[in-house]
């Protein structure tokens, strides 16, 4: 029969070891085996103190396999809690002991007696716990315990020792009767409130409440990358909690973040992540309402470090000049890349996204009021559907480039990513171009669009002209609401404010 003991190379002390099934891994951070030390070197010691650690895991690997939600380790953190102020309790009471022995007469007997009661608040307050199990159908509790309680013993340890036992067969009563436990967890709750330090907390982020929340997100039209990138977020979280043995409060949300290592604008959105999903499950969850009833949202009112003056213009992203982006063009052509090339060139002269220019079809160039324009019929947010006249700088770039369309798209490109984005390929190759060039994470593709932006506006294009045509909104209701937009022949006008010189 296994011991489950062994020690490892150079140490004497004892350790438990248990391996976890595959099936129940996931539950536990995707680790493969759970170790424990016992705190010492004295093998018949150890055997004993293996079994409560042994007892809580095969609980937990019970609980994994039947697909408990986190709710339901809510009686293992409270009789843990109380396990631990008992524990406390008792010290307090035998350190007293030692340093004042009973004396033999002279209100002794009286002192001893409140000490005790004192373990559970007073006598009173622990007596009427006892009624709600009687109530319930414990038939002459309280009548038992009111005499054990008032038995007489020999010594103040053996009271206080007393006292303990007693508190802990009621602690489990009670938990038994408000959680409706089984009778093996009623022998786990026994090993809790008697060695509450082997608990360690379950992530009340759970995979199934992720699923959950994954299912609910996507019902909702949240793009499958965005979703991704939340629960991703929320799993190392999940780690954490698990890792560290911590309860979901502010505190520990706080904690986390100083262990990431990452921007303040990026812990902003691990944040958002984390505070989307808390509202969802108070929503949604009947069972983080009971277990959260109360308490406020965690991820709100975190204190991030903000970037101030020349710390944040530092980090900001760059426009390109057309000196810069024209330089580029120049080493994408020398360099063969002909659809970089004209990635580049469409995005000079329109200031489009990089997908929005990635998802241009022959059909997709179409005259508007006599115009040839590019029809832009899907984007980030409604502003972005539009259409942006083709330039007479743009004209050769556009009619080549449906000549010798193979698939229908105006840009080939290798193939969209898992989430069917079709300009991951054409991103990364501007990305390998302009670093090779020395630029850094200042200057990424949509460095070209801020380009466009700041040439219109400097041309004199007015600004609600310019958020036509690259598809913003301008914030105010006459402009976004009631105005139609320029015309074609007017944003037409101001895209011939751009110029380059691409060879």
């Amino acid at each position: 029969m296994a011991t489950h003991l062994f020690q490892k190379p150079g140490e004497s002390v004892w350790y438990v070891r248990m391996i976890l099934p595959p099936a129940v891994r996931h539950a536990f951070g995707g680790r493969t085996k759970l170790v424990k030390t016992t705190g010492t070197s004295n093998k018949a010691e150890a055997m004993d103190r293996r079994l409560p650690i042994l007892a809580l895991w095969k609980q937990e690997i019970q609980a994994a396999k039947d697909g408990k939600t986190a709710s339901r380790d809510l009686w293992r953190q409270d009789l843990a809690d109380k396990g631990t102020e008992l524990s406390k309790q008792v010290d307090a009471g035998l350190l007293n002991a030692i340093k004042r022995p009973p004396k033999a007469k002279g209100g002794t007997e009286a002192e001893i007696l409140a000490r005790m009661a004192q373990l559970e608040r007073d006598k009173a307050s622990f007596l009427l716990e006892i009624q709600e199990l009687e109530d319930a159908g414990a038939t002459g509790l309280v009548e038992a315990m009111r005499q054990r309680l008032e038995t007489p013993l020999p010594s103040v340890v053996d009271v206080v020792q007393e006292a303990a036992q007693v508190s802990r067969t009621v602690s489990v009563m009670l938990a038994e009767r408000k959680y409706g436990l089984s009778p093996g967890e009623v022998e786990e709750a026994v090993v809790l409130t008697t060695f509450p330090s082997v608990y360690r907390p379950v992530s009340p982020i759970t995979s199934r409440r992720l699923e959950l929340f994954r299912a609910h997100r996507v019902k909702d039209g949240i793009a499958t990358k965005t979703v991704d990138q939340q629960e991703s977020k929320l799993e190392k979280l999940s780690a954490y909690l698990r890792d560290e043995g911590q309860p979901l409060t502010r505190k520990t949300i706080a904690a986390w973040l100083e262990t990431l290592g990452l921007s303040s604008k990026t812990k902003a959105q691990y944040l958002l992540s984390g505070s989307t999903f808390w509202r969802w499950a108070v929503k949604h969850d009947p069972h983080w309402q009971d277990a959260y009833q109360g308490q406020d949202n965690p991820f709100t009112g975190q204190e991030l470090p903000k970037l101030r003056g020349k710390a944040k213009a530092d980090t900001a992203r760059k426009a390109f000049t057309p000196e810069q982006i024209q330089e580029l063009y120049t080493v994408a052509k020398a360099n063969g890349n002909q659809t970089l090339c004209d990635l580049i060139d469409l995005g000079a002269h329109t200031g489009c996204r990089v997908e929005e220019l990635a998802q241009l079809r022959k059909e997709s160039v179409a005259k508007v009021e006599g115009i040839l324009s590019l029809k832009i019929e899907d984007s980030k947010t409604v502003a972005g559907i539009r259409e942006i006249p083709v330039p007479p700088a743009l004209l050769a770039t556009v009619e080549r480039l449906i000549a010798e369309s193979t698939d229908g798209y105006l840009l080939p490109s290798s193939g969209g990513n898992k989430y069917g984005i079709r300009s991951d390929s054409l991103s990364k190759a501007f990305g390998r171009l302009k670093t090779a060039q020395g630029y850094g994470k200042q200057h990424v593709f949509h460095s070209v669009r801020s380009m466009v932006v700041t040439l219109l506006l400097r041309g004199g294009v007015p600004g609600p002209t310019v958020a036509n045509i690259v598809g913003h909104e301008t914030g105010l209701v006459t402009f976004d609401i009631y105005d139609e937009g320029a015309s074609p022949a007017q944003k037409l006008a101001a895209l011939k404010v751009l110029s380059y010189t691409f060879e």
